[in-house]
């Protein structure tokens, strides 16, 4: 069985020992795992059988080297007694199965996989955990985490990656607070912000820079527009749809004809695509129903913009692909700008060009900026008022190009002569 001397292993080691298994000695093992887990177990050969086995101890640094030792001697005894460790019995009871945090996480994950209409969004979940989560705490006992695990799993990306470690946060509370609904685990969430991890991390909004979507400046959109336009193609005008209605991508792209009624001259965006998940009315000028009048009607499809593969819609990133054609987004040779830009851009020029009150143009965005109780006490959506902000930024849209203008002739050589 190749015993070893006892003590062979010091604490350093044990911390830095690479991936493999590494013996301490008397039966006593260390298991590096690719991961970094560190997991003890006891080799020995069964008083019952004969055969040799495995039985492990626990997980480092939870389970110490000193610990460690001592659970291995205790183990040992019984095997000298003739008892092994690992053979059912009557005394003592058998442990539950131990839930694991990965095991918690996929249960949540298909419980509510339903409820997540934004594909990306379900996308974004379960890669988040599965990269930051589940190599540092995947292995554990719901039961057994505590702070400092969800720290260990957060301080790595709190300053370089805010947004990211602040879902993460999120999506970890909601899934230990699963398992104390399912009584897997008791007391507080160790993943609670509120009087909990908001005194142990520095506050997201002092350390997160605010990254804004590059978006084109907002007296350039007319030229642009007169360029989109000479571009063909089903891509082309749902750029030019999601520019006139100053909507995101995915509203756009999921777009269907039984949403638009022509008659009211109103797009109605259901909740499920909307980021605030409530639904949201567009009215429709013009240029927006002449669009609708470019567009293929494809048999079986309600889809606004098909795809070439049947029975889709186009993605988001046909859209960026026009731009990209036009020189635009990443190292592009005329701007960074992307399709959510314009957004930005439809809020610039409102504020810097035109008369409407910003509570109205942040009603065009779909933005709420009342307070709930506001809300609950406001009828209607204002349409008709906000059709006449569309009304002026398609206007504007349409611009022709400024023309030069020469208030005097230009002067004769003669004439500069005598000058």
């Amino acid at each position: 069985m190749g015993q070893h001397v006892s003590g062979r292993l010091t604490a350093a080691e044990v911390r830095t020992a690479p991936v493999g298994k590494v013996a301490d000695g008397l039966g006593l093992w260390l298991h590096v795992l690719k991961n970094g887990t560190r997991r003890w177990f006891l080799r020995y050969q069964s008083p019952v059988g004969g055969w040799r086995r495995e039985m492990g101890i626990g997980v480092y640094p939870k389970v110490t080297l000193a610990a460690a030792r001592a659970e291995a001697a205790r183990l040992r005894g019984l095997i000298e007694k003739g008892i092994d460790p690992l053979t059912p019995g009557p005394e003592p009871e058998a442990a539950p199965p131990v839930r694991t945090f990965t095991q918690a996480a996929a249960q949540f994950v298909r419980s509510h996989r339903r409820a997540w209409t934004n594909r990306q969004h379900a996308r974004e979940w379960v890669s988040t955990i599965r990269r930051f989560a589940r190599p540092v705490i995947g292995h554990l006992s719901v039961s057994e985490i505590e702070t400092e695990h969800v720290l260990s799993v957060l301080r790595p990306i709190w300053h370089t990656r805010t947004e990211t470690a602040l879902r993460l946060r999120g999506r970890i509370e909601r899934i230990l607070s699963q398992e104390k609904a399912l009584k897997n685990r008791t007391g507080e969430n160790p993943a609670a912000w509120r009087g909990h991890l908001e005194n142990l991390l520095p506050p997201p909004r002092k350390i997160a820079t605010v990254r804004h979507q590059p978006a084109l400046p907002w007296v350039e959109c007319p030229g642009f527009m007169r360029e989109l336009r000479q571009i063909p193609g089903v891509s082309s005008l749902a750029l030019q749809w999601l520019i006139r209605t100053a909507s995101r991508a995915s509203e756009v792209t999921g777009a269907r004809w039984s949403e638009v009624d022509r008659e009211a001259r109103v797009w109605t965006i259901p909740a499920g695509r909307m980021k605030a998940r409530k639904p949201h009315q567009v009215p429709l000028t013009d240029e927006c129903l002449a669009i609708l009048d470019q567009l293929p009607r494809l048999a079986g499809s309600d889809w606004l913009f098909p795809s070439i593969q049947h029975g889709k819609h186009i993605s988001s990133m046909a859209m960026i692909y026009v731009m990209r054609r036009m020189g635009h987004g990443v190292n592009g040779d005329k701007s960074a700008s992307v399709p959510h830009g314009f957004r930005s851009s439809f809020r610039d020029w409102s504020g810097e060009s035109q008369p409407f009150p910003r509570e109205l143009v942040e009603l065009c965005l779909a933005h709420a900026t009342e307070g709930q109780v506001e809300l609950a006490y406001r009828r209607g959506n204002m349409v008709d008022k906000r059709r006449k902000v569309m009304e002026a930024w398609s206007a504007f849209l349409d611009r022709p190009p400024a023309q030069v203008v020469q208030l005097h002739p230009p002067a004769t050589t003669e004439a500069r002569a005598t000058a």
